[in-house]
């Protein structure tokens, strides 16, 4: 136990990119990346939000923010209107077709999710997602303080 405590960053980086890379495969027949999907489940939730609140909500840096909405507007899931209020800012939306999608998306990634959980017991699925929630809270506070 105390060894996997240890390398806990390293445990929780390498399953991270695992896990993303797993669901890159999944997710190439809708020509989407593991990276993309943040960005169409914050944009469900909150269609009309600006980019840059868009990119404060994800954790995203602007740059990366921007290729990535450019790649979906390029594959027709997401449209930006400019802002009424702010002629500078733009506005970003799902299309019909993003719209369509979500539930496929969302059953691959629950697919996912269970193959990569097969080993716990519900339990143990329940402890975990609490404990890596307290965990992601703490480092969200952290990293505010800066």
């Amino acid at each position: 136990m105390e060894k996997e405590i240890m390398h806990f960053l390293m445990l929780n980086s390498k399953i991270f990119r695992n896990s993303q890379g797993y669901l890159d495969k999944v997710l190439k027949k809708y020509e989407i990346s593991s990276g993309s999907i943040s960005y169409i489940f914050t944009l469900e939730k909150n269609e009309g939000i600006s980019q840059n609140k868009l990119s404060k909500e994800i954790g995203n840096d602007k740059a990366m923010s921007a290729r990535t909405i450019v790649k979906l507007i390029d594959l027709g899931l997401v449209f930006k209107k400019q802002d009424e209020k702010d002629s500078r800012a733009y506005n970003l939306y799902l299309t019909a077709k993003a719209k369509e999608l979500i539930p496929r998306i969302r059953e691959e990634i629950q697919a996912v999710v269970s193959l990569i959980t097969e080993d716990l017991t519900d339990e143990e699925k329940c402890i975990t997602t609490k404990s890596l929630k307290k965990v992601l809270d703490r480092t969200q506070r952290l990293k505010n303080e800066e």
